[in-house]
């Protein structure tokens, strides 16, 4: 799932753990911290994606400022203070030219460690980004918009779902996975064909996996959204199971056929790239290749 996605991470700090060096550990999300502390004056190193000292010091360093617990994680409130440059997280929103943010600097390290001149590295989806961008996307085989979506996304962060740990992954059959939507779907009022289609795409009926944006299962859920099914849609706790993902992923779909007035096409554009972006700019190219898609398998499913 796309809406409202967050990218979850544990910690954005290398830990060493051999008596030797062991080799500095890359995060693209840590050059994010890195341009957005750079910006504040704070951070004079490099754009390297590496949680070194210099940058352990300069999140300490901000955080003592704004009087914010000094632990040198860059979680929601650190990054809420860092303004226009400390969000949103990577893969939430599509991104395009013109755009500022935290995932605009993940963007452009991501496309610099691929061996795409990026013009520098500093939040801002200006025209050298957008060329680069471009490249990229041909380069990879997709459509040379500039607009980074799920497509590109992958792409940049290295293909496909990725399969969570075996000690969390708990699988289902497909014929399993295929008889829990139908029951959703009956059950929510939301047409069976429809839902299958829609998880088809998403997921493959794969119970075990973890999109490089962090959306979960059958549905792909992020974190976010499961929230908001539990405390405004269904007012209780939905089970971490393939069976809860998939209810989720129902309930939150008639929640949004509901707001767009039972047009499926509209739902599923805010299921993909977010209710609030459909609502404020309309239906992304991408995101309507997507939608046409479902509608297509629907008629198989």
């Amino acid at each position: 799932m796309r809406t409202g996605r967050y990218v979850v991470f544990a910690s954005l700090l290398a830990v060493l753990v051999a008596a030797a060096p062991a080799p500095a550990v890359v995060d693209p999300h840590t050059a994010g911290v890195q341009v957005a502390l750079r910006a504040r004056g704070l951070y004079p190193g490099p754009i390297d994606g590496i949680a070194g000292p210099l940058t352990k010091r300069a999140v300490r360093t901000f955080q003592r400022r704004h009087g914010l617990a000094a632990d040198g994680v860059t979680g929601r409130r650190t990054r809420a203070e860092l303004g226009r440059l400390g969000r949103p997280l990577f893969g939430r929103r599509v991104i395009r030219r013109g755009m500022v943010g935290w995932d605009v600097s993940v963007l452009q390290f991501l496309l610099s460690r691929r061996g795409v001149r990026v013009g520098g590295i500093d939040g801002i989806y200006g025209r050298a980004t957008l060329r680069a961008v471009r490249r990229f996307q041909d380069r990879a085989g997709l459509a040379a918009d500039g607009l980074v979506g799920s497509a590109t996304t992958r792409a940049l962060t290295g293909g496909g779902p990725r399969a969570a740990s075996p000690q969390r992954a708990r699988s289902m059959s497909r014929a399993a996975v295929r008889r829990a939507l139908g029951y959703w779907a009956t059950r929510y009022g939301v047409s069976p064909s429809l839902v299958r289609a829609l998880a088809w795409m998403e997921s493959g009926f794969q119970s075990h996996v973890v999109s490089p944006t962090g959306a979960r299962g059958v549905m792909q859920i992020m974190p976010a959204t499961w929230r908001f099914v539990e405390d405004v849609i269904l007012g209780r706790n939905v089970p971490r199971t393939v069976r809860g993902n998939i209810r989720v992923g129902v309930l939150y779909l008639r929640h949004l056929l509901r707001e767009f007035h039972w047009s499926k096409r509209l739902a599923l554009a805010a299921y993909y790239q977010g209710p609030r972006a459909v609502r404020r700019h309309g239906v992304y190219p991408e995101t309507r290749r997507y939608v046409r898609v479902i509608l297509m398998l629907q008629r198989r499913m």
